[in-house]
């Protein structure tokens, strides 16, 4: 009775997303979970496990041809397979059908608009643009979204490109920090001055140091840990002015 071999270096692989990288004149790839790729570079995944269907790198995932070794060492220097993984996943293009594509690139831009929208003002006349006037201007730019950058990357690019259209800054938070003196002292002051801004008023009450400051949205996490852990929990964060800016979860 005959046997059928199958080659040591194929694996087989079904309902796959696959990610491809060209270094070294040669082509990488890895093969993902649909719809976790963009999770893992919008930082919303962060098990790598969730991503990878395997941590085998591959020449050709369809055919199953894992990449060897040696070709790995001349590529990328190294031979791990989840470092070597990792890399590919953050630089390489996703292979979509153009109806894929095309959906995720909308949903992509969705995003970036909603958080420029979210992040900037008219410096004119203090106030944000409307999401249709930010997405209106992105095309006149021809802005176009990258799928191997996060959603954080495109949007601190998409302010880039808006500028040279249209009048445009990051909003400002107005924060009031209070700890007494005994609690951080000069050390802390000069370390939350440094974060902010501008400094508005500054002002000693008793042993309490009151420091009113204008802040970009993304400093405020940092400012918040920085105070509670240097004060123990006992410094305080009152946040005076957010009306130009719409709430957002994520740090820019």
């Amino acid at each position: 009775m005959s046997k059928i071999f199958t080659p040591t270096n194929q694996i087989r692989l079904t309902n796959v997303a696959i990610v491809r990288l060209k270094k070294g004149g040669k082509r990488f790839e890895i093969a993902c979970y649909k719809n976790k790729v963009l999770s893992w570079r919008n930082n919303s995944e962060k098990d790598i496990d969730e991503v990878l269907q395997t941590h085998t790198v591959f020449t050709n995932v369809s055919k199953g041809q894992a990449a060897k070794k040696d070709e790995l060492q001349k590529a990328f220097n190294k031979t791990d397979d989840t470092e070597i993984c990792k890399e590919i996943l953050s630089k390489g293009e996703l292979q979509v059908s153009e109806k894929e594509r095309q959906s995720a690139l909308d949903t992509q831009l969705n995003s970036i608009v909603n958080s420029v929208a979210a992040l900037c003002v008219n410096p004119e006349t203090r106030r944000p643009y409307s999401s249709s006037i930010i997405e209106k201007s992105l095309k006149d730019a021809h802005f176009s979204v990258k799928m191997n950058k996060n959603t954080k990357q495109n949007t601190l690019e998409a302010i880039k490109m808006l500028k040279e259209h249209l009048p445009i800054e990051r909003s400002r938070m107005k924060l009031r920090v209070s700890f007494a003196g005994k609690e951080g002292g000069g050390k802390l002051k000069e370390s939350v001055v440094k974060l902010a801004n501008t400094v508005e008023h500054e002002e000693w009450e008793e042993a309490t140091l009151h420091l009113t400051l204008l802040i970009d949205p993304g400093q405020y996490r940092v400012i918040d840990e920085l105070v509670r852990n240097e004060t123990k929990g006992k410094g305080l964060l009152e946040l005076l002015e957010l009306k130009e800016v719409v709430e957002n979860e994520e740090v820019f």
